[in-house]
């Protein structure tokens, strides 16, 4: 009898032990809570008790605090990225905006009609120019969301390279350039969407038309299951091109020559890529600029 008595006794110790750490452990918690907040640490809740429960709380909430820092770096990371694209665009606008002004104001001041008419068609190519990097802005923060996904589907990749290539004759005559395209006679079938596929062609092409120098390849071909696409320009000054960095947004290689453009192009072309669960790889061979592209050929199920 006195044995049990004893043995209960010194359970009710255990237990009221127990108890007690738990609760120390609890309020020590709280603390710890108040100070990571107050302070936006990234301290993790230490352990004071061997406890099951409380050892399987603070494990919980550990979790939820490295959760929590990783939201908070992406949204860091989101909102610097932010302020870079404003502090860029606002750089990038300021030429065009200064131009429009003072073309406005000798359009107001002359009464000689063939200078009005020149100056009007300044001033719409300054407002086409001004349109085409608000829409590059707008493509490239809509790619930059991870929610944002693009419908894929059987794509004839051939017909719209021919497409989008004949689009630019009249560039091509203009700056003297006669590309050398070279396309298999097998239609090609990819995995992909015809409006982003027509934005990678046509960002990479213009790429080619603002820096390369008169010379460009352009050849579509299958290896193995893959569609693969390779523009390859002649550029002057290639020991300035970074090809690490070659796709990131605002690079440019040439300031000089980037007046009207806000470097966003390729950065939107490997974005749109991304989307399609393509590639695109960028090298420099002496004084030549490569872009190879490639896509999954799609396959009938």
């Amino acid at each position: 009898m006195y044995i049990l008595i004893g043995i209960l006794i010194l359970l009710v110790c255990i237990l009221s032990c127990i108890l007690i750490s738990d609760r120390r452990q609890i309020k020590n918690i709280c603390r710890q809570l108040c100070f990571l907040e107050e302070q936006e640490s990234n301290l993790l809740i230490t352990k004071e008790s061997l406890s099951r429960s409380s050892g399987r709380l603070i494990d919980l909430l550990n979790k939820q605090l490295k959760n929590q820092k990783k939201e908070r770096l992406k949204y860091l990371k989101k909102e610097r990225m932010i302020a870079e694209i404003y502090t860029n665009l606002s750089h990038d606008i300021r030429t065009p905006l200064t131009s429009l002004d003072g073309y406005f104001q000798l359009l107001e001041e002359t009464d000689d009609e063939k200078d009005r008419k020149r100056y009007l068609k300044i001033i719409e190519e300054r407002i086409s120019s001004l349109k085409e990097m608000l829409e590059e802005l707008f493509t490239y923060t809509k790619l930059q969301n991870e929610e944002y996904v693009i419908r894929l589907q059987r794509e004839n990749l051939s017909l719209i390279l021919k497409e989008t290539l004949f689009s630019y004759y009249d560039s091509w005559i203009k700056c003297g350039i006669t590309p050398k395209i070279e396309i298999t006679e097998e239609t090609l079938f990819v995995l992909g969407n015809e409006v982003a596929i027509r934005r990678v062609i046509q960002n990479v092409v213009k790429n080619g038309l603002d820096h390369g120098n008169k010379k460009i390849f352009i050849t579509l071909k299958r290896e193995n299951q893959y569609a693969t696409l390779i523009f390859k320009n002649q550029v002057e000054g290639h020991e300035q091109i970074d090809t690490e960095k070659i796709f990131e947004r605002f690079y440019k290689a040439d300031e000089a020559r980037s007046k009207n453009s806000t470097g966003l192009g390729l950065a939107i072309a490997k974005g749109f890529l991304e989307k399609m669960n393509g590639l695109i790889l960028a090298e420099v061979e002496k004084d030549w600029f490569t872009i190879t592209i490639q896509m999954k050929m799609y396959e009938e199920k």
